[in-house]
């Protein structure tokens, strides 16, 4: 079942496309063939399986493990939970909220990135091309207080184990994921 083009938006076991831009409009990266498993008025929460992500210059690459995807409206980061071997880690790209048209779900990448390690280890990436892209793209004041702000957010969620980053969470999303498969199979038969 691929995203009916309607007005309605994607529903839980379509697959959209995901679209991340940079500041000045150019695309920096798409992930096709994402899972919906939760839509809400500000949220959306899909899964990427063995999905084909395409750089800004051309080079594909297949994801290597499920990876549980979660976007908000509100919020200046999305969350990328890999769900590996030795536990889960987590990628959050600093962003804006998220627009979803009948193309894509997209949103623009701020460079920074916060990498959360199995074992609860962070770190903040790409302050330098944050840097680099803010004085080449001149970011707006009102953006990098935003960011700011919003890393700060980010962090009290990684500490208290809030949302995304609660095992629970992990736990329900990759079960419906594989219900949602299993009963794709079913219908194909």
């Amino acid at each position: 079942m691929s995203l009916n083009k309607s007005s309605r938006g994607p529903r839980e076991g379509d697959f959209i496309t995901i679209k991340s831009y940079k500041h000045d409009g150019s695309l920096h990266r798409t992930w096709r063939d994402t899972m919906v498993l939760k839509t809400s008025e500000n949220a959306i929460i899909g899964l990427n399986d063995h999905t084909l992500v395409t750089e800004d210059d051309g080079r594909r690459w297949v994801t290597r493990e499920p990876a549980i995807v979660y976007f908000h409206k509100k919020y200046w980061f999305n969350i990328i939970a890999m769900i590996r071997d030795n536990g889960v880690s987590y990628y959050c790209n600093l962003a804006s909220p998220f627009v979803l048209d009948k193309e894509a779900l997209k949103y623009i990448d701020y460079d920074l990135d916060i990498k959360v390690f199995p074992d609860g280890e962070k770190h903040l990436l790409d302050a330098d091309e944050y840097a680099a892209h803010s004085k080449k793209w001149h970011y707006p004041p009102e953006i990098d207080k935003i960011l700011k702000a919003h890393v700060k957010i980010l962090v009290d969620w990684i500490n208290e184990n809030t949302g995304p980053f609660s095992q629970g969470y992990v736990d329900i999303w990759y079960a419906r994921y594989q219900y949602l498969m299993q009963e794709r199979l079913k219908d194909r038969r």
